[in-house]
């Protein structure tokens, strides 16, 4: 059964801003924190652009909003974690998300691997090498290349039209 189609408003550089994040939203995607580190400083984001791009070699890419503090660090280091977040993790997702969240202050159980830090209890962490960065818009795309991977068992948080969810397989 075909649902009908909505009428959407363009302006002179394409869709409106609120139609096309209205239509994206019906896009579900996963949730995850970007790390970085430099001269002893942690950054970290909450991302869903995240996607894998090439198996050989191993490339995703992330976009950063341009002059974010996290954004900025990683392309400045090269250097910068993915750490894909559980069904139980919303509240991480929470803290790294706006301008001004309180990102590592009070969070004890960070781990480093190669001097970047890891969110414990993640469901995959993905260490990456800057490999090209491409203005886009007010975001940046950054592709990375994957150096180093752990993946644990569980479920996904994720975001669906504007608010997180999650999705939970049945128990076999």
């Amino acid at each position: 059964m075909s649902r009908p189609a909505v009428a959407v408003d363009y302006d002179h550089d394409g869709i409106c801003q609120a139609e096309f994040r209205k239509a994206m939203s019906n896009f579900p995607t996963g949730v995850a924190v970007l790390t970085a580190a430099e001269n002893g400083t942690r950054y970290g984001m909450t991302v869903n652009s995240l996607t894998s791009v090439s198996l050989t070699p191993s490339l995703l890419l992330v976009c950063p909003k341009k002059g974010s503090s996290t954004g900025e660090a990683l392309k400045r280091t090269g250097r910068f974690a993915v750490n894909i977040l559980s069904a139980d993790q919303e509240d991480l997702c929470k803290r790294f998300a706006g301008e001004h969240a309180p990102r590592f202050e009070g969070l004890e159980e960070v781990e480093e691997r190669d001097a970047l830090p890891l969110l414990p209890n993640s469901l995959v962490h993905l260490i990456c090498e800057v490999h090209a960065v491409h203005p886009a818009g007010d975001h940046d795309i950054v592709v990375g290349r994957v150096t180093q991977g752990q993946v644990a068992a569980g479920d996904p948080l994720l975001f669906h039209q504007g608010s997180l969810t999650h999705h939970r397989r049945e128990s076999a």
